[in-house]
């Protein structure tokens, strides 16, 4: 059975290969035998390994999984052979999810809906849990408020956007092309997407604008730029100073720029306007066994929400088993967003 995993060079470039990996025949009590039916393809952060002290030669690809139950643990309680489940592999898994069968502990999983496809289960698993991460557990949502999405078409930024507004909050959002723009034109209004690919539209006039001087509730960045000078990659990327004038009294801002860097002035405007920061890190929810049953519920309140339609997430068209990995590399490359293998 092969898998695939891919091996930090040097330079810091990445080879991805192709190689055999076995099945444990036993399983442990509380684990799941899992046939794989789709697998989600997302760039991988080595420098997360480094940081846990999970290291190792070859990091297994493709932790976002949908499949079939095959065996399970004698004091498995959540599962029987035959379900369909969907979950996220942890960190420190040793397959790849692009295996035929994998084994992992029933924690990881929930059962997947029978109306939801196995390509949009592992397609949406994870970028669900962020969104509810990031709006519910960090910037504690509610009714009324006004949110910013940066970079809302992406796979992470749709989902956000129809999160809130299942939760009766405004939002606004921004498009960084063309083809963003006429994607989102499909589920916000005209006047609360933010055109930053267009010079002529700033987003600081634009937010102002649009929430009568007070800025936002909650702002939800996709990177930041931190320096005037910044890689051509970062363009559309606001400056810290952008997100600081544009939080009202109060507000919350959610990051994912994980080396974000405040100087004094930028914590005392935070102070002046009784506002926070959070940094935006979902992985804490398999690092840590803390809050399992909350992870669970979220997981499965993903699922329903993709079964109901509340979730309606813009996936590209699934690529062949044959194909997935000169689709990772596009995906660790930032050339394209993520992509979904599907096992045909």
């Amino acid at each position: 059975m092969k898998g695939l995993y891919c091996k930090p060079g040097d330079q810091g470039d990445v080879k991805f290969v192709s190689q055999e990996t076995n099945v444990p025949t036993n399983i442990g009590d509380h684990q799941v035998k899992v046939q794989v039916k789709s697998c989600a393809l997302s760039p991988v952060d080595f420098k997360l390994y480094e940081d846990l002290k999970l290291e190792k030669e070859h990091v297994p690809v493709g932790r976002e999984i949908a499949g079939v139950v095959l065996q399970v643990g004698s004091k498995v309680a959540f599962f029987q052979p035959d379900d369909e489940v969907v979950g996220i592999l942890p960190l420190e898994a040793e397959q790849s999810g692009l295996c035929s069968v994998v084994v992992t502990d029933e924690y990881n999983l929930v059962l997947k809906p029978e109306k939801v496809s196995w390509f949009e289960a592992a397609a949406v698993i994870k970028d669900g849990l962020r969104a509810y991460t990031a709006l519910h557990t960090l910037a504690r949502m509610a009714a009324g408020q006004t949110v910013l999405v940066l970079d809302g078409a992406g796979p992470f930024g749709v989902l956000a956007i129809q999160l809130a507004h299942y939760h009766g909050v405004k939002v606004l959002a921004t498009a960084l092309s063309p083809e963003d723009q006429k994607f989102l034109e499909d589920i916000v209004e005209r006047n609360d997407m933010i055109r930053v690919w267009d010079s002529k539209e700033d987003l600081v006039d634009s937010c102002l604008e649009e929430t009568g001087g007070l800025g936002v509730d909650i702002i939800i960045d996709s990177g930041v730029k931190l320096f005037d000078e910044e890689p051509e990659a970062q363009r559309h990327c606001p400056h810290k100073h952008d997100l600081l004038t544009l939080l009202s009294v109060g507000g919350h801002w959610v990051t994912t720029e994980q080396h974000l860097q405040l100087d004094p002035p930028d914590s005392h405007i935070l102070f002046l306007k009784a506002a926070s920061l959070s940094f935006l890190n979902d992985e804490v929810w398999t690092t840590s066994r803390a809050k399992q049953g909350r992870y669970l519920h979220i997981l499965k309140d993903v699922m329903d929400k993709l079964c109901t339609g509340t979730f309606r997430p813009q996936l590209e068209d699934p690529v062949p088993l044959y194909e997935a990995t000169v689709s990772m590399e596009m995906v660790q490359s930032k050339q394209t967003r993520k992509r979904i293998a599907v096992k045909l």
